[in-house]
């Protein structure tokens, strides 16, 4: 009997049963592909539990009994990576690692074996490159490789078969949308394939206590190719951010069971690889130009590491009916608001204006702290007049032009201080009790006008 032909949503993987050129889950074009639907299995029925079938019953227990233990956590070799973990990587955890093609993602986990061999069997699988290539690679990143055993495989039975005999300690996998599973029709990288492969995967970690790294793509919308299911089944979901023609770049924990979220860790990409970036703020901050209208820094907190960011802007007349907007780096919707608030309360005609916005460094801000930042970038380049040098603004601009208080302003501040700036523009409402770092000049604002009448 001839099997059915399904139907699938590549961007967020549901199932019609025919071809429609937009998908009515997500509303995105041309993103329904074929795959054969899987061979139906006849079931003998369910299957009772109990004494009767020797299969015991699984029992509801009171918290107060269940035993509980520290988690093993040990060292990747990497601080930044470690930072980004919660303090290393947790025996027995499923980390999956996204990010644009060619961003480093492989790179990152073959780098981290070099440390990881010294105390752990570490298995690198690789659906996409021959063990000479991966052997190449490593030479290229000067990755010693005693302990490290390479195997090319895209079966997913084959590698566990491989795992079981070699019992390694960490399990790399480069990466998922490469693996099939034997028993499944549909093709490698599809939603039944990764959903498998997957939960696979995710029994082995928790069954044997293996420390499993997967590899991710991410695809052009951003998020990871196949389904969002991938999220939800792993401990641990790291995102590689920056753009490929730039140095920098960021990685950032989305989901992280054993640790705190929107942690990031900066690296730098180099000829022999990726190296750590210890102090991000000096180093996005470095070539700054000085006394130069339309720039300001402010800090925002990755996780609970507060980073100094750098916002450029440019406000020039337009000649055309609708004036050009363009952000980079910093949400759009907030910085039309923002430009809004600046012509309404802040007495500045920007609307028929074009308008850029540009965070250095290849961060993106989502934090409304660097609100206050921006409007004064804006309204520098509008006046022509330069923001100071030895100033950095902290705050989140309302509608009506007031600035509103921030969380942890006292490690905001701190970290400016230390970054060498004597002057900083904060709300004059503050949370808590505001400790002044000696040296740093604090300056208290209640709205935008009052902003820019002290600086411009």
């Amino acid at each position: 009997m001839k099997a059915k032909t399904l139907f699938y949503c590549t961007q967020c993987g549901n199932e019609t049963p025919k071809w429609q050129g937009k998908c009515p889950a997500c509303g995105a074009w041309n993103t329904i592909v074929e795959q054969p639907a899987e061979k139906s299995v006849k079931k003998a029925g369910p299957v009772a539990k109990g004494s009767a079938s020797g299969i015991p019953l699984s029992r509801p227990t009171p918290m107060k009994e269940v035993e509980t233990t520290n988690e093993l956590r040990f060292s990747t070799g990497m601080g930044e990576l470690d930072r980004v973990l919660g303090g290393g990587a947790v025996k027995g955890s499923l980390v999956l690692v996204g990010g644009a093609p060619g961003i480093g993602k492989s790179t990152l986990m073959l780098q981290i074996c070099d440390s990881l061999c010294a105390f752990a069997k570490v298995l690198y699988v690789s659906g996409e490159e021959s063990q000479r290539q991966i052997k190449l690679r490593a030479e290229r990143l000067r990755v010693n490789g005693e302990g490290l055993y390479l195997l090319a495989e895209t079966n997913l039975e084959n590698m566990l078969d491989a795992v079981h005999e070699l019992q390694p300690d960490i399990l790399i996998v480069d990466s998922i949308q490469t693996l099939y599973h034997g028993d499944v029709t549909s093709a490698p990288g599809s939603i039944s394939q990764v959903k498998e492969c997957t939960m696979a995967l995710m029994q082995l970690a928790k069954g044997e206590g293996v420390t499993i790294f997967v590899i991710g793509h991410v695809n052009k919308e951003g998020s990871i190719a196949g389904p969002k299911v991938l999220e939800h089944m792993v401990d641990c979901v790291l995102y590689f951010e920056g753009e490929r023609q730039m140095a920098y770049r960021i990685l950032r924990a989305a989901k992280n069971r054993f640790g705190a979220t929107n942690e990031i860790g900066v690296f730098e990409m180099e000829d022999g690889g990726l190296s750590e970036v210890p102090n991000p703020s000096e180093a996005l901050l470095a070539g700054r130009p000085q006394d130069a209208p339309g720039t300001c820094v402010t800090c925002v907190m990755e996780g609970v590491r507060p980073v100094l960011a750098e916002i450029q802007a440019l406000v020039v007349p337009s000649s055309l009916g609708n004036p050009r907007r363009v952000s980079n780096g910093f949400d759009y919707s907030r910085s039309m608001l923002l430009l809004a608030v600046l012509e309404k309360r802040g007495g500045l005609l920007v609307g028929n204006c074009d308008a850029y916005l540009n965070v250095i460094g290849g961060l993106y801000l989502e934090e409304p702290a660097a609100d206050l930042a921006a409007v004064l970038a804006l309204a520098s380049s509008f006046r022509d007049k330069p923001v100071p040098h030895d100033l950095a603004a902290i705050g989140e601009v309302g509608l009506t032009g007031e600035l509103r208080a921030v969380s942890a302003l006292n490690q905001r501040l701190a970290e400016v201080q230390r970054l060498g700036f004597t002057k900083c523009l904060i709300p004059k409402r503050v949370q808590g009790k505001l400790a002044a770092p000696e040296g740093l000049e604090l300056i208290r604002v209640s709205n935008i006008r009052e902003a820019m009448a002290a600086l411009l």
